[in-house]
């Protein structure tokens, strides 16, 4: 079991779990629209192309040996909504990626993370530095749900099942394995802002570790 950083570990509203499981609203002026794929779908990848379709130059993300991350959706029809599934997902992988090179300090994940979001990711990979240890195994983002503020902001609300997910010494290989329980699922609410270069940064998140909303 691992996580991710986060600036605070805090209990979700009622409104936020609402959201995840397609029951309640929000002040969205533009939301990601279709069904939410299933818990068991979805896709995953061990790089991200420096050059992207929408024209940006992004950085170049590797995944550690032996760790994969997958994500349900990683897109909804909604051109907007899939900008940021997108760049969050960078984002998480960028910080596996900064943890398999033991390097607090990833361009990476400046690229796709400021303010308190960027803090909280720098002191997460410095923990894994100062343990010895880095991540592998399988990592699933499912439910992940967009909705757009009326100041240009994004959230994203979606579960983690860490239950295949582990930490492994980075000198002897030994892989920490753990039993899954009720905290290896986690309930995940981000806010995202749009910078200049047309990137969705994550700048804040918070999270339930243990959610009855991600539970299987």
């Amino acid at each position: 079991m691992r996580t991710r950083p986060t600036t605070a570990a805090a209990a979700l509203t009622a409104t936020v779990a609402l959201l995840l499981t397609g029951c309640g609203g929000s002040d969205s002026e533009d939301s990601g629209k279709d069904k939410i794929a299933g818990a068991d779908t979805g896709a995953s990848a061990s790089a991200s192309p420096s050059a992207s379709a929408d024209g940006i130059d992004r950085p170049e993300v590797s995944l550690p040996e032996g760790d994969n991350l997958v994500f349900a959706p990683e897109t909804t029809g909604d051109a907007k909504a899939d900008a940021v599934l997108k760049d969050n997902a960078e984002y998480l992988r960028a910080i596996d990626e900064a943890i398999g090179k033991q390097n607090p300090k990833s361009e990476a994940v400046a690229f796709y993370s400021k303010d308190s979001a960027y803090l909280g990711s720098v002191e997460w990979i410095s923990g894994f530095v100062k343990d010895g240890v880095t991540v592998t195994g399988t990592v699933r983002y499912f439910d992940r749900k967009v909705s757009f503020s009326k100041d240009g902001s994004a959230g994203l609300v979606y579960c983690a099942d860490e239950s295949k997910g582990y930490t492994k010494d980075v000198k002897t290989g030994k892989v920490n394995v753990t039993e899954a329980s009720k905290d290896s699922y986690v309930l995940y609410n981000d806010r995202l802002r749009k910078n200049d270069k047309g990137v969705w940064q994550t700048t804040k998140s918070t999270s339930e570790r243990g959610s009855e909303v991600c539970q299987p």
